[in-house]
């Protein structure tokens, strides 16, 4: 039996609470208009509380507060309507999944793509992990072809 191997000080549950935290985070920030920083700064307190990956969740917050509009850019082929017309929890998933996949190439594709469902599951609408699971698998294929294809056996 093979065992995956998690990379050396990554906690996998830790980061599924980043990422939850970083979900609420960006809403938040789609929603008012906050930026990054301020966001962070009022996650911080709450997010220590929560025992979560702490420096994880600030990169993905401040990763998309500084590239939403290139990941708005890269998304935009995978979309079947304009960004802003996508539910504003689907929409920060998806853009927290487009950094994740294209700026933290050291967590493997599929490990995005089941978080982001899981996470849009949970606080999404009753489909809309549908939508986020097509638009990031075919948004993978393209950006990590190479995993992707290994793991498909091309």
């Amino acid at each position: 039996m093979t065992q995956t191997r998690k990379p050396q000080g990554v906690d996998p549950v830790l980061r599924s609470r980043a990422r939850r935290r970083a979900l609420q985070a960006v809403y938040a920030m789609q929603m008012s208009g906050a930026q990054a920083r301020e966001i962070v700064a009022q996650f911080a307190h709450e997010q220590a509380k929560e025992v979560a990956d702490l420096a994880y969740f600030e990169d993905l917050v401040h990763g998309v507060g500084s590239r939403y509009r290139e990941l708005d850019a890269a998304l935009a082929p995978f979309l079947d309507r304009e960004i802003d017309e996508v539910d504003p929890i689907e929409r920060a998933m998806l853009r927290i999944a487009a950094y994740e996949l294209q700026h933290r190439v050291d967590v493997p594709y599929r490990v995005v793509i089941d978080e982001a469902l899981r996470t849009v599951k949970r606080f999404g609408s009753e489909h809309g992990h549908t939508y986020v699971n097509g638009v990031l698998d075919r948004a993978a294929a393209q950006w990590r072809a190479p995993e992707v294809g290994a793991l498909r056996g091309r």
